[in-house]
């Protein structure tokens, strides 16, 4: 289908998708902004492969940005947060899809693995959704 032909049924939303610089992040970050959703591309390594996928979002018409934090850093949580309602206002989407893997035989993972994909993989979502729920609430969205 051609880009022209693409309904923009998004368009007008904030959307911010965490690990968005590779896999199944980019590819929901992308379809964002070609759904006419402004994006916030969250990613914590790679610089150049998340100014990749923003140029990609940018190139639908839609407005994006790279934002570098570790979600499992609430402080860098807060700080994306902020930079986000200054660029694009507000929130009205969040992907909470930033994760890691970590394999190790169960009796030789250590406590620092389990500690890391933890937090990661769950204090990460934790805190995303803390923030992007104080912002609904403050504009009534229950």
């Amino acid at each position: 289908m051609p880009e022209a032909s693409i309904m923009k049924l998004l368009k007008g939303q904030k959307a911010l998708v965490t690990g968005a610089s590779s896999g199944i992040g980019k590819g929901v970050a992308i379809a964002l902004g070609r759904a006419g959703a402004d994006v916030v591309v969250n990613y914590v390594s790679g610089d150049e492969k998340a100014q990749d996928v923003v140029n990609e979002i940018r190139n639908t018409g839609s407005k994006a940005y790279a934002h570098r934090a570790n979600v499992s850093q609430e402080g860098e949580i807060i700080d994306m947060f902020q930079r986000m309602y200054k660029e694009f206002g507000t929130i009205d989407i969040l992907v909470n899809n930033a994760g890691i893997q970590d394999d190790a035989p169960f009796d030789e993972m250590t406590l620092a693995q389990w500690n890391r994909v933890l937090s990661v993989n769950l204090t990460g979502q934790f805190l995303c959704s803390s923030e992007a729920i104080k912002e609904f609430k403050r504009r009534g969205v229950e």
